[in-house]
């Protein structure tokens, strides 16, 4: 007799993904609604959404959704948490997004403290608006703004959110996950689960850096576009929790 062992998180919408062929957001996607089902949170969760890949997710997430101007998203996280304390509010950011054109919402929502959770999907270029460098693309990493590969010395270096975020006093959970193996994604899902459950006590801003792909940008396919994951994005930019008060008490 088949017994049924996996269904579709409650918070997913019955609906196939948009997302272009072999696109890491999906799994982020269904990590995060896996989450907000464990932790009863259905029919408490605020999505909040900016511009970008990530605001594809307000086809299928279920829930309450908050649309957010490019970058803004932790802003408009701050107020609406304040003004309504009890609901589960969490942002979804690209890197575009969050490093650049939002740097300064997200440093100074997490600098305050603001008891709401970020989730940051790093593929290191700027997905939808055209495959430009964005603040995490790689050193020789090729962008249709750096055809020759990024320079460090007219571009900088890349930003890594994780270790900027958890120099600061205030953030109380802060970790960096891999999305390309097994391994990454069952520790991402608890992850993501404990920066959720932090922000139900009360804790204070939480965040998850999610390493994800763009084989669409990247120019490759999807199973080069993991491979280049391992031997490139997950050296630089190393998975691991920067912070956990939690573990401390």
């Amino acid at each position: 007799m088949a017994q049924k062992i996996y269904s579709r998180p409650k918070s997913l919408m019955p609906m196939p993904s948009g997302f272009c062929p072999g696109c890491l957001h999906p799994l982020a996607t269904k990590l995060i609604a896996d989450a907000i089902d464990e932790l009863g949170q259905n029919n408490n969760a605020v999505h909040v959404l900016p511009v970008g890949c990530s605001a594809l997710n307000l086809m299928y997430w279920r829930g309450d959704m908050l649309g957010a101007a490019h970058g803004r998203a932790p802003a408009a996280a701050t107020g609406f948490k304040r003004s309504a304390p009890d609901r589960l509010v969490f942002a979804y950011q690209g890197d575009g997004d969050l490093a650049a054109i939002g740097l300064a919402e997200i440093m100074s929502a997490a600098n305050r403290g603001e008891n709401f959770t970020v989730f940051f999907a790093n593929n290191s270029t700027y997905g939808m608006t055209g495959g430009q460098m964005a603040p995490t693309t790689l050193i020789g990493q090729k962008t249709s703004t750096t055809k020759y590969g990024r320079d460090a010395e007219t571009t900088g270096f890349p930003m890594r959110m994780c270790e900027i975020i958890s120099t600061l006093d205030a953030p109380y959970y802060v970790a960096r996950f891999a999305l390309n193996a097994p391994k990454g994604v069952n520790q991402a899902k608890k992850g993501i689960k404990k920066a959720l459950q932090y922000q139900l006590e009360g804790k204070g801003f939480t965040f998850v850096e999610l390493l994800t792909n763009c084989p669409t940008t990247w120019g490759m396919t999807p199973l080069q576009s993991l491979d280049y994951m391992e031997t490139n994005t997950i050296p630089y930019f190393i998975p691991g929790v920067y912070k956990d008060k939690g573990e401390k008490a």
